[in-house]
């Protein structure tokens, strides 16, 4: 990106998915009405037509189904992404000739495009009565062009709304995400300024958007007005905005400017916002980032005094950030202390100590949290077989290392995924092939990669040709 800041889309790479949400209760209160969104809800996931049996035999059963219930449903299942099972609701809704609003064929537009794709979300716009399209229906359709990148038709689209005064904040903002998501930041400046002009709201969202177009540009000064702005219009700095200013600033190795606004974050603890969890991790990447140890240490126990006891996602920042600033004590007592409190035994956080102690060589100690792992019947995940190739390369034990790079392949291989070895480790095998003159076990190793597509052609050729060269010249 070139705001050097990651932290806007994090936080919400749709800024229509809050507003689209339908506004039935998620838990309908009429006594049937519970009833069937507590069986539906309840169903198989894996069967394809468990939702439309259902709904079937219970009409035909007897019983009535309000609008109500499905737009509670569809609104379950959405806010759990599972939209082929929401699509699934609409068709019936629409089957069954029950009441369609607005809103939900603007939900309907949404749920196309995620599910069928954007073809598809165009086709049910377009099937639509002049008076169907109205600014939530628009809205929906240059969501998934924005979401899309499809520029042109969003452009198109968004210029319609302006002329039927359907281009409200929201709108806006989807825009100026689309401008941010390709790079354009003085277009998001512009297009802010034309909001302002035509005294159109700006929310946080906004804003965001606007310093780290600012901070694109390299005007910094402008970043930081833009904190005025919001005052002045009674829009609160948030800790998510504290955060972002200070990425920004990071990034770019301005540390005393990062830091002004990391203790801000600091003061404004008290008053949580959405971004919560986030803030405290934000401040941990930072710190770290500035090889700031204390700074680091001072986010950690802001994040225990409000979670009491982290979560293993929480100790794995913190793990990262302590490996990254080589703070071989802290990380060992606070993974000891972990491994007390977790509830699932998560590999990722042994992976970072492996990983840690596999970059300093401490061979005794790698091996002896192996052995311990080993010992625990644990289960490791795919990063796990690639750090266990590691340590054995170093041991010179390159058999095993195989071992692990071949269960590797065939562990991913089940779970369908792609395994991905890393550079780090095609490079110790090849050194060590090298070193010790093995030209079989070169060839072995090569054949195994060229089967999972591990190695190039001409990484290939070019180890076995040097190890055929060093061995012709000592033969000689």
């Amino acid at each position: 990106m070139a705001t050097g800041s990651g932290l806007i889309l994090r936080k919400s790479s749709s800024a229509f998915a809050r507003w689209l949400c339908t506004t039935a209760k998620p838990v309908p209160t009429a006594k049937k009405r519970s009833l069937v969104f507590h069986k539906v809800s309840r169903l198989p996931q894996s069967s394809k037509t468990a939702i439309v049996d259902f709904l079937d035999n219970w009409v035909s059963e007897g019983n009535s189904i309000a609008r109500s219930d499905l737009t509670s449903l569809i609104s379950y299942y959405r806010n759990r992404n599972k939209y082929h099972l929401a699509l699934q609701l609409f068709d019936w809704m629409e089957k069954s000739k029950l009441e369609i609003k607005n809103s939900d064929q603007a939900v309907c537009i949404d749920i196309l495009y995620k599910t069928k794709g954007l073809a598809s979300a165009e086709k049910y716009f377009n099937s639509l009565q002049d008076s169907e399209k109205t600014h939530k229906t628009f809205g929906a359709i240059l969501n998934s062009y924005c979401n899309a990148k499809a520029f042109h038709k969003a452009l198109e689209t968004f210029e319609m709304m302006k002329e039927s005064n359907y281009a409200v904040t929201l709108n806006y903002n989807n825009m100026l995400t689309l401008y941010h998501k390709m790079d354009r930041p003085e277009k998001v400046v512009s297009l802010v300024q034309e909001m302002e002009v035509k005294r159109i709201a700006l929310n946080i969202y906004t804003y965001n958007l606007l310093i780290n177009s600012y901070a694109a540009l390299e005007n910094f000064d402008a970043a930081e007005e833009v904190l005025e702005k919001m005052k002045s219009n009674n829009v609160e700095c948030s800790l998510f905005t504290c955060g972002n200013l200070a990425t920004i600033y990071v990034n770019r190795g301005l540390f005393e400017k990062a830091n002004h606004f990391l203790e801000m974050m600091e003061k404004m603890e008290n008053r949580w916002d959405e971004f919560g969890f986030g803030s405290l991790r934000t401040r941990l990447k930072l710190y770290s980032d500035m090889n700031d140890l204390s700074g680091v240490k001072r986010a950690w126990e802001s994040l225990k005094s409000t979670y009491r006891t982290p979560n293993s996602t929480g100790y794995l920042f913190m793990l990262v950030a302590l490996s990254k600033l080589g703070d071989q004590e802290t990380l060992e007592k606070l993974f000891k202390e972990w491994e007390t409190v977790c509830s699932a035994y998560d590999f990722r956080l042994p992976n970072v100590l492996l990983k840690f102690y596999l970059r300093r060589d401490m061979i005794e100690e790698a091996t002896a949290l192996y052995e311990k792992l080993v010992n625990k019947g644990m289960n490791p995940n795919l990063s796990t077989f690639t750090l266990l190739a590691n340590l054995f390369i170093k041991k010179g034990q390159v058999d095993s290392a195989l071992k692990y790079l071949a269960t590797g392949v065939d562990k991913a291989k089940q779970k369908k995924r792609e395994f991905l070895i890393s550079e780090e480790t095609i490079k110790l095998i090849l050194n060590y092939f090298e070193e010790n003159r093995d030209e079989n076990g070169a060839e072995k190793f090569i054949d195994s990669m060229r089967k999972i597509d591990g190695l190039n052609s001409s990484v290939c050729d070019s180890l076995l040709s040097k190890i055929r060269a060093s061995n012709r010249a000592i033969d000689s």
